[in-house]
């Protein structure tokens, strides 16, 4: 007899992978993997429906690309009245990609992400595609699954499918797009630089940290004051994040921070009080290329930071490397 449950986690890592990458939010993700739970049960109880099931890991891919496309296309309109800035729901793990300190293993989906090493920079230009050109461009560039079966997803031609992908690949390496092509080892070093610059308080040497065409994008979700628009180039940038890290001082908190991955790139997890008391805790990702910051994401709606595991007293301001 097939065990139902065993054959399903095996694939369950990369679906969860494939999702979040699709909707950018990990507990709709995880909604959409469970619904491909069901429809695959579901499917092993109909004879007619089991004996299409040939490939067990296309079979599975397919299912749940359904999933997320419908998922996206209804995300589209809340999105579009959501408040202020919108990024999405990190994944965050330790820097040192060891085991937890816990001594659990990240689970399959901090591990799919930690794999693709994607990072936030593409999560958010990906928010600038229709959700076929999303669901397209995610199956076969990143997971690389053949045209006819995404075809098959998004009900059209494998031609059409093509054309969707490589309109997808297009807007990811636009020129306004966030470029973040650096390995670990210079993501660390910028990161390292990028924290001194700030401790030192001064403009210009934060400035020289910078890319010129740098941007900076924050998602309160309406919950903290943050701007509404990105703020673009060095200086203004640079002005930004000084103004946001000389208020944390000012409000009487304790500033606590620690390099982590954030979607697979590094990154800070800090935490603060805002100035009506109530605590602040921030994720902070960086893309990086050419030895520079080209994007500073910094997700501070406690309502995406939900499962963020909180600092401890250890964690002060600078970070520790």
């Amino acid at each position: 007899m097939r065990d139902l449950a065993t054959e399903f986690q095996a694939e369950r890592g990369r679906l969860l992978a494939v999702a979040y990458r699709m909707l950018g939010s990990r507990s709709e993700a995880e909604d959409a993997v469970q619904e491909t739970w069901l429809r695959y049960a579901a499917a092993l109880a109909d004879p007619a429906a089991r004996a299409e099931i040939r490939d067990l890991g296309a079979w599975l891919t397919t299912a749940c690309a359904r999933i997320c496309l419908d998922v996206l296309r209804s995300a589209r309109v809340r999105r579009e009245a959501y408040p202020g800035q919108w990024l999405p729901e990190p994944v965050v793990t330790p820097l040192d990609e060891g085991p937890r300190a816990d001594g659990f293993a990240p689970d399959p989906a901090e591990r799919a992400v930690r794999a693709d090493q994607v990072g936030t920079a593409l999560m958010v230009v990906l928010e600038r595609l229709t959700p076929e050109q999303r669901v397209a461009f995610v199956l076969h560039d990143v997971f690389a699954v053949p045209f006819t079966r995404i075809a098959e997803v998004l009900g059209t031609t494998d031609a059409a499918a093509r054309q969707l992908a490589s309109r997808a690949r297009r807007a990811v390496q636009a020129p306004d797009a966030p470029r973040h092509t650096a390995d670990t080892g210079e993501q660390r070093r910028v990161l390292a630089a990028f924290v001194a610059a700030v401790e030192s308080g001064k403009l210009e040497a934060l400035v020289r940290v910078l890319a010129p065409d740098v941007i900076v994008i924050g998602d309160s979700g309406g919950h903290f004051p943050a701007a509404r628009r990105p703020v673009v180039g060095p200086d203004a940038a640079a002005r930004f994040v000084l103004g946001l890290f000389g208020r944390a001082g000012r409000y009487g908190g304790t500033l606590r921070a620690r390099p982590v991955l954030v979607d697979g790139a590094v990154g800070l997890q800090l935490e603060t009080v805002h100035s009506d008391g109530r605590p602040l805790r921030v994720v902070a990702a960086l893309a990086v290329a050419g030895g520079r910051v080209t994007g500073i994401f910094s997700q501070l709606n406690p309502e995406k930071l939900r499962d963020l595991t909180p600092l401890e007293s250890r964690d002060d301001w600078p970070p520790r490397w």
